[in-house]
């Protein structure tokens, strides 16, 4: 498979909000004005729909479902963490949060295949919420799809076990590290500390467990990729959690969000904008709120 995604799907949220019951392992939500409720859902929506448009305005394929309204989801908003495709197999996740889980939808797949996504197979490893394992899906792990590698932090959402599984369903090769927050607590996907694009990785090395960043870093590098080093504030930004999209005329597009995009320095920009067109979109309100930026929100199915 290719690194860059051809095409992405993004889940239009019904009732976005701050949810409790996340926040408990995600350190990147914030509290403060969560109690806004109708304003909080009216600008996600506006946000959700300012990022669909400036995608597709520039060239990348989009698809869009629109989220149920029963039972409420407060994070359908980031479908990347129940589901991933590859190359008609479809594979459905085990989820920490009870509420998560209602987001598993076949019918979401249904839909996808009256837009021409390939679904061959549907593989369901979400019984090991059953024993309290998990591993939510790309934004626990983050795959070099060219090296059959698969990069992730152990964390609550993270099991070494689930994990193992998912490796010897697509054949990849676990590359496991531990990383930790401001607080030193395990951060809670691995797709807020790390992006891996088709020639550079953009990694915070910072919050790594010390005897375990060498290891990571020369794996990278054997596979090709410049690493661009981003600070434990940067990751706090975002700046780990971007996508790489090809346009519709078969150009590399990295994604990330304004703020993300306002912590990089004009080195790592540089660096960046070498192998990728850089796209921005504003998503303030889902970044504070929801605790995941513009990666969560798009999910690769082809």
């Amino acid at each position: 498979m290719r690194q860059a995604a051809a095409k992405i799907m993004m889940v239009r949220p019904a009732h976005f909000g701050y949810d409790p019951s996340t926040a408990k392992t995600n350190s990147f939500q914030d509290t403060e004005g969560s109690d806004q409720i109708l304003d909080i859902q009216h600008k996600a929506i506006e946000e959700f729909n300012g990022a669909v448009d400036t995608l597709r305005a520039n060239g990348v394929d989009v698809v869009v479902i629109d989220d149920t309204d029963e039972p409420k989801k407060p994070n359908a908003v980031f479908p990347n963490n129940w589901v991933s495709f590859h190359d008609g197999r479809v594979i459905l996740y085990p989820m920490l949060a009870e509420n998560r889980r209602w987001e598993r939808r076949l019918d979401l797949l249904d839909q996808l295949v009256d837009e021409g996504v390939a679904v061959d197979e549907i593989i369901d490893i979400s019984k090991y919420e059953e024993n309290n394992m998990f591993l939510e899906s790309t934004g626990s792990v983050v795959i070099d799809y060219e090296h059959d590698l698969a990069y992730a932090c152990l964390s609550s959402r993270t099991d070494r076990d689930v994990l193992n599984k998912l490796c010897e369903i697509n054949g990849y090769e676990p590359v496991l590290f531990e990383s930790f927050n401001k607080e030193g607590v395990a951060v809670y996907h691995t797709n807020v500390v790390m992006c891996i694009a088709s020639k550079y990785a953009v990694i915070c090395t910072e919050s790594i467990q010390a005897d375990q960043r060498f290891d990571v870093i020369r794996t990278l590098e054997e596979t090709g990729h410049e690493v661009v080093e981003i600070t434990m504030d940067q990751m706090y930004s975002f700046a780990g959690n971007m996508l790489e999209v090809l346009n519709h005329q078969g150009e590399s597009v990295i994604v990330m969000s304004q703020a993300a995009y306002d912590s990089l320095t004009e080195n790592q920009l540089n660096t960046i904008s070498a192998h990728s067109k850089i796209q921005t979109v504003s998503i303030p309100t889902i970044e504070k709120f929801g605790g995941g930026s513009v990666r969560c929100m798009m999910c690769r199915v082809s």
